[in-house]
């Protein structure tokens, strides 16, 4: 899948959860999404983008989620 198409997803889910006030819980929730409901495939390209491009175009919380929860 093409990492364009997995960012507007990810992005979606940032959306979502930006409406929790507690920002360590919605971090926590974002990253138990992704690996609730997506392959380890999806998830690893996500990891990548975030470690070579910085995230670039992920909502932020996403990619804190990432940082925190999913990168090995």
């Amino acid at each position: 899948m093409e990492v364009d198409k997995l960012i507007k997803m990810a992005n979606q889910i940032g959306d979502f959860f930006e409406a929790n006030p507690n920002v360590e819980e919605a971090k926590l929730d974002i990253a138990s999404h992704l690996k609730k409901f997506w392959n380890s495939v999806m998830i690893e390209s996500l990891v990548v983008h975030v470690q070579q491009q910085q995230g670039q175009g992920l909502h932020p919380r996403v990619i804190a989620a990432i940082e925190q929860h999913l990168k090995h």
